[in-house]
């Protein structure tokens, strides 16, 4: 039996349809810029640089330094991380 999705799910949905949807990396860019404000496309961005610091094997702390953010912001990337693979 399917279990009905929650409003947050279905939005997510939405989103990443809308997303699917764009046509070039021009269009994604555009779109994404729309969508959020300044500050969170920041922190977006920082934490994909996380992940990509993570997979190079930079230590949490350098990261932390590196990006300006928190140690436990790299720990809950890190986390994230490895719960993907």
């Amino acid at each position: 039996m399917n279990t009905p999705k929650t409003t947050d799910q279905q939005y997510l949905d939405e989103l990443v349809n809308h997303l699917l949807a764009m046509k070039d990396a021009e269009q994604m860019q555009s779109a994404i810029e729309g969508l959020l404000t300044p500050s969170e496309l920041s922190e977006i961005t920082k934490r994909l640089q996380i992940f990509k610091l993570l997979r190079e094997g930079i230590p949490q702390r350098q990261i932390a330094e590196k990006l300006g953010v928190g140690i436990a912001t790299v720990t809950r990337g890190s986390r994230a991380l490895k719960e993907t693979k």
